[in-house]
């Protein structure tokens, strides 16, 4: 026999010239995925010379049947437990290719392998057996193939001899399996009923089954497609590092996607810097003009810009999107549920990200694929859930590019979990990241409002609080910081407490320190609004004027806030005695007594905390802040928190 099984990376030069084709086996444990391959080598003469005889003399030895999965099983913990425990490459010829087959893991333990497999595949054989049918199992495969990318996929009906070489029995499972697939947006190419024990349908056509009109598992891998070098996309140059050699800093990476050339004008992402390409480095030999997809590459700039590990460069055409939020199509692999809000780290190319799972919109079931209505995420599960992170994210759809699409997470240091990126119905970013220069030469490290506004998955600004004293401007401020900021909210009250003791302890309470009062008060609320704060300002403020000037500190997203509560009811609310103090003459130029209060006639929203419980001020304040602090920035496409 020839000696055709081959390492990749000990095969001749005349191997690597021929087209090469990865496929993945998968199926449920025991449905013959092992036996499949040893019979398929064995049928193509493509066994190294007396490996099968090695096997057969080392069955008997041990006492053992001869199976044809040994001819595979190289580790023995897998001889002695009977099950795939790892992914194994191995390489086969036919007159048309090189095949790469990767024989993935079918036991549900095992799935993390089986995904590794999977994904660096072009095209599938899935297994199912003839006699126990479609399972779970089966289903799980299926989705993942789909949700890896995997579109060429032969569905392989073993062990047909077990049920006598129905035909009937073939049809059911083919017309059950491919309804489910075709409501995953899957279409297998190709139905094949083999035994592969005896060979039926693996290279030859099977006297057995003269009802089947197709072709035989060889035939089938034949018609596959090799998937073309994805040069034709838009380029992808995930930055591994930056190595400095003299004065030369040389960017380096492998191209994912597209090409590049020397005097391509780039965009290096998340941090939207643009440059023109100077040269492109090779250790030895003339400096090529050009690079392509699957090439690793060094690159100089025209002029310095900040770049570092886990940037995206592009041509500024058709650039990846910018975001702090996608949709994840996700498979759950760790043993602990998904916790909403605990912190994971996102691996996407070299970048890695700190992200929150935000949402869990549903959880799939692989039986019926309804949706799973406890909302929970187990191992093991297909889920879509909404991730979040506090930084701008460098994203590709899926769809668009399965290279950059993918992604990974992990808790601690093992893996989560892993899934594709699907940003419909959320705006790209970058709009809100405008590259200010084609011609820049230093950097601006400034982080800005709009950069801390998605990070924090809300708007800053200011609700600024007006009403006389005893009208619960201090208690609504507390009770609303209180629960926004258990929702994860930056949020920050300011009033007489800690104004007055600090930065005000020079200011009385005459009509000039007043507004001079409010001012200051204004100005640092303005600070803090521009550091995405949500800043909930409690004073009495009782000067139309001063209020206008108050709004002029930050005229972004500044909120006045009326609250109303007669004279009436606020002297009942006044544990200091201060109003019966005013009344008594003992405290001059109190507001209501004997200074005025001139009451908003425009504010942007009152609460008639006179009338209403604190509880439904809280909810009526807790509703204004989900509209212009959550929903306008979702709207610019900007992460939305939910409901407060």
């Amino acid at each position: 026999m020839k000696n055709a099984l081959l390492k990749e990376e000990t095969m001749t030069q005349t191997d690597t010239q021929k087209e090469q084709l990865k496929i993945v086996i998968v199926g449920h444990v025991d449905h013959g995925k092992s036996t499949l391959i040893g019979r398929l080598f064995y049928e193509t003469d493509s066994l190294p010379d007396g490996q099968y005889e090695k096997v057969l003399k080392s069955s008997e030895k041990r006492g053992m049947p001869f199976e044809w999965s040994f001819l595979l099983d190289a580790l023995q913990a897998e001889r002695d437990q009977g099950i795939t425990i790892d992914t194994t490459q191995i390489w086969f010829k036919t007159p048309a290719r090189d095949y790469c087959i990767i024989d993935a893991p079918g036991h549900k333990e095992f799935l993390k392998n089986m995904i590794s497999g999977a994904a660096s595949s072009e095209a599938a054989l899935l297994m199912i057996d003839a006699k126990e049918g479609v399972k779970e199992q089966s289903k799980r495969h299926g989705y993942l193939l789909h949700l890896l990318g995997v579109k060429q996929i032969a569905v392989v009906v073993n062990k047909m001899d077990l049920v006598d070489y129905s035909q009937e029995k073939f049809e059911k499972i083919k017309t059950e399996y491919t309804k489910y697939l075709n409501s995953i947006g899957v279409e297998p190419k190709y139905f094949i009923p083999i035994s592969a024990y005896n060979g039926d349908n693996i290279v030859k056509k099977s006297a057995n089954m003269k009802w089947y009109k197709g072709g035989t598992i060889t035939q089938t891998l034949d018609k596959f497609q090799k998937a073309p070098e994805p040069t034709e996309l838009p380029l992808r140059l995930p930055i591994q590092d930056v190595y400095k050699f003299d004065e030369r800093r040389i960017i380096v990476g492998r191209i994912e996607s597209g090409s590049l050339k020397v005097g391509d004008k780039l965009i290096f992402n998340p941090g939207n810097l643009t440059q023109t390409v100077k040269s492109i480095e090779v250790l030895a030999g003339e400096q090529p003009k050009q690079a392509s997809a699957g090439q690793s590459v060094g690159i100089t700039l025209e002029s310095q810009i900040f770049v570092e590990r886990g940037q995206i460069a592009s041509h500024i055409k058709n650039a990846p999107k910018l975001s702090n939020i996608f949709r994840a199509r996700l498979f759950w692999l760790s043993e602990k549920p998904l916790e909403l809000n605990k912190k994971y780290k996102l691996k996407l190319g070299a970048a890695e990200y700190q992200v929150e799972a935000r949402e869990i919109e549903k959880v799939i079931n692989t039986q019926d694929l309804g949706d799973d209505v406890t909302k929970e995420v187990n191992r093991h599960d297909v889920a879509e859930v909404i991730l979040r992170s506090r930084s701008t994210m460098v994203v590709d759809d899926f769809a668009n590019n399965q290279r950059t699409g993918r992604f990974m997470l992990m808790d601690g240091y093992a893996v989560a979990g892993g899934g594709i990126i699907d940003t419909e119905g959320f705006v790209d970013q970058r709009q809100s990241l405008k590259v200010k220069s084609e011609n820049i030469t230093t950097v601006d490290f400034k982080v800005d409002r709009r950069e801390r506004e998605l990070a924090q998955g809300h708007k800053g600004g200011v609700l600024w609080f007006s009403g006389l004293s005893g009208s619960g401007k201090s208690t609504l401020a507390n009770e609303l910081q209180t629960r926004l900021f258990r929702k994860g909210y930056n949020v920050y009250v300011l009033d007489g407490d800690n104004i007055r003791r600090g930065l005000n302890a020079d200011l009385g309470f005459e009509h000039k320190d007043r507004s001079e009062n409010i001012r200051r008060v204004a100005e640092v609320a303005g600070l803090f609004a521009d550091a995405g704060t949500i800043v909930i300002s409690a004073f009495i403020s009782p000067y139309k004027d001063d209020r206008n000037k108050a709004r002029s500190a930050f005229p972004d997203n500044f909120h006045s806030v009326y609250i109303n509560a007669p004279i009436e009811v606020c002297e009942t609310r006044d544990p200091k005695g201060l109003y019966a103090k005013a009344r008594k003459g003992e405290i001059k130029g109190f507001t209501g007594i004997d200074a005025p209060y001139e009451a908003p006639t425009n504010a942007d929203l009152i609460i008639e905390n006179g009338t209403q419980s604190i509880e439904e001020s809280v909810e009526q304040l807790s509703e204004y802040i989900e509209k212009y602090f959550v929903d306008t920035l979702k709207a610019e496409g900007g992460y939305f928190g939910g409901d407060i």
